[in-house]
């Protein structure tokens, strides 16, 4: 694939995140690159996530198990120190 040229206005938050990925010896250019590659891993992974727990929640007798276990283990549960 051909490079691209981006250009970006950063914020304080995000110039402040490219200093720190620069300082542990990245090039600008390798930081953003790699920012950019970890958020689209991130986001994959939340809608899977995301996916997974919509398609267990249309199982109503696993839900309903579930919620019988979780009642069983608040019941003999030690409480909570405050």
């Amino acid at each position: 694939m051909a490079s691209r040229t981006v250009r970006a206005r950063l914020d304080d938050d995000s110039a402040a995140a490219l200093r720190l990925l620069v300082n542990s010896g990245m090039t600008e250019s390798e930081a953003v690159r790699t920012a950019l590659i970890e958020a689209q891993s991130a986001r994959l992974t939340d809608e899977a996530l995301r996916a997974e727990c919509e398609r267990l929640m249309q199982d109503e007798e696993a839900v309903a198990r579930e919620m019988a276990e979780l009642r069983e283990w608040e019941e003999i549960s030690a409480p909570w120190p405050d």
